[in-house]
């Protein structure tokens, strides 16, 4: 549960669309060759998310372990999946 006491799943136990966008994102991330983690300024503008609305579901989504960000001095960061995260993207998304 959130701050807000919003569920990352509904009342019928199905994966909130908002954090199923952002773990598509990250997965098909981690499929790509260059690397495993993206920007934080790509990943909004893959989702189509403001910033201000991934950076929450982000740190919920580290909370619960399945996403690790990472923040820069100049306020840049990236973000990817943890090993768990990848775990579920398999379970979610397939192999």
């Amino acid at each position: 549960m959130d701050s807000n006491g919003a569920s990352s799943r509904h009342d019928n136990d199905e994966l909130d669309p908002l954090v199923a966008n952002i773990m598509l994102n990250l997965w098909d991330a981690s499929r790509e060759p260059a690397g495993k983690s993206w920007s934080l300024a790509k990943l909004s503008k893959r989702t189509q998310l403001p910033m201000s609305g991934l950076r929450r579901t982000l740190t919920q989504l580290e909370a619960a372990g399945l996403v690790r960000v990472t923040m820069h001095d100049d306020g840049t960061g990236t973000a990817e999946l943890t090993a768990e995260g990848l775990e579920l993207g398999t379970v979610l998304f397939g192999q």
